[in-house]
């Protein structure tokens, strides 16, 4: 099989393209460059491009570098930044893998004559013995990356590959060091790429217009300030404005950027039994009663009822910010998800 192998310059697509290449495919890397300046970091920076590259070559397979930053900028940040202004919380990791790395590189991939692209997230993909394609949890439950993969339908997972999902991150950066790979050793990216350091104050400032606005608990009453309510989550428990001493913690509920208002309560404010959901994809067949549903990338799965497009909670849990991505599953095989409303 002919396999491009998206290697962002980290040890576990270098894994997913020794492994193939070991397996005996005709095997290519390619790296995306999606980002530049101020922000060159994470999986855009030069220095990743060069350890990709070297790894390619360590493993005598052809090395691409494909500028993909205008669909980056289309699909990823112009959205990224809508939200805030809205505020709601966005998660760009689902929208670059959406729209990125398994529709535009997918498609440019099999116009090149590719069979399918791999990647070297931590899940797995499995073909039932009906013929139809089920996406499961990651085999390292502390790496598990099948939460930000779940918009991938049947005709993705026909054509792609997930060569390190049933290892753990300690046997694959064993099998890196086996085989000597310059990545074997080095961090896992944690910030999102496009944003230098954690400052998306500066980020966001340079693009949309940041209000100060007033915060207020559930009678109305103001009880502090914010500098830019564009920043804040649901949930938030810091940067409120809100004074200290006393006061039990409180916790943004709700964004309301129009009104330059946030409101904040107790932790039981922050309580709800049903989440509303838009947007919903789905692996195979959409999913209705009983699931497990996970609404941060490493949250935990919690029993709900999906009723249309709203899950009712088996318990109350805290209320997921607009714009997360929810994810459902059964026991670890994704079902599909959306986005909190």
């Amino acid at each position: 099989m002919k396999v491009l192998v998206a290697m962002s310059g980290g040890v576990d697509s270098s894994v997913a393209a020794a492994l193939l290449a070991e397996a005996g495919h005709d095997v290519a890397g390619v790296t995306l460059k999606l980002w530049g300046g101020a922000s060159d970091r994470g999986c855009c920076s030069v220095a990743d491009v060069d350890d990709a590259r070297r790894v390619a070559d360590q493993l005598g397979i052809p090395h691409y570098v494909f500028g993909l930053a205008d669909d980056f900028s289309t699909g990823v940040v112009e959205p990224y930044v809508a939200a805030h202004a809205a505020g709601r919380t966005p998660n760009p990791c689902v929208e670059c893998n959406r729209h990125v790395k398994f529709d535009r590189l997918l498609r440019r991939a099999l116009a090149m004559g590719f069979d399918a692209v791999a990647t070297g997230h931590h899940a797995r993909i499995e073909r039932t013995s009906a013929g139809r394609w089920r996406l499961r949890r990651g085999a390292d439950a502390a790496k598990d990356q099948s939460y930000v993969l779940h918009m991938l339908g049947q005709a993705h997972l026909a054509r792609v590959l997930l060569p390190v999902g049933g290892l753990t991150k300690r046997e694959v950066r064993s099998r890196a060091a086996a085989m000597g790979l310059r990545t074997a050793r080095k961090p896992d990216s944690q910030d999102v790429c496009f944003v230098a350091g954690s400052d998306r104050r500066a980020f966001l400032g340079g693009r949309i217009p940041l209000h100060p606005g007033r915060v207020v608990d559930t009678s109305g009453q103001e009880v502090g300030s914010v500098a830019a309510v564009e920043l804040v989550t649901v949930g938030q428990r810091r940067g409120l404005g809100l004074p200290g001493g006393t006061h039990e913690p409180r916790y943004a509920l709700a964004v309301d950027v129009a009104a330059r208002t946030v409101t904040v309560g107790s932790e039981d404010d922050l309580s709800t039994t049903e989440t509303a959901v838009e947007g919903w994809t789905w692996v195979d067949a959409p999913a209705a009663g009983a699931v497990h549903a996970q609404c941060s990338a490493h949250g935990e799965a919690l029993p709900a009822t999906l009723d249309g497009g709203v899950l009712r909670w088996d318990a109350p849990r805290r209320r997921v910010a607009p714009g997360q991505s929810v994810v459902l599953y059964d026991g670890d095989v994704v079902l599909g998800g959306g986005t909190a409303a």
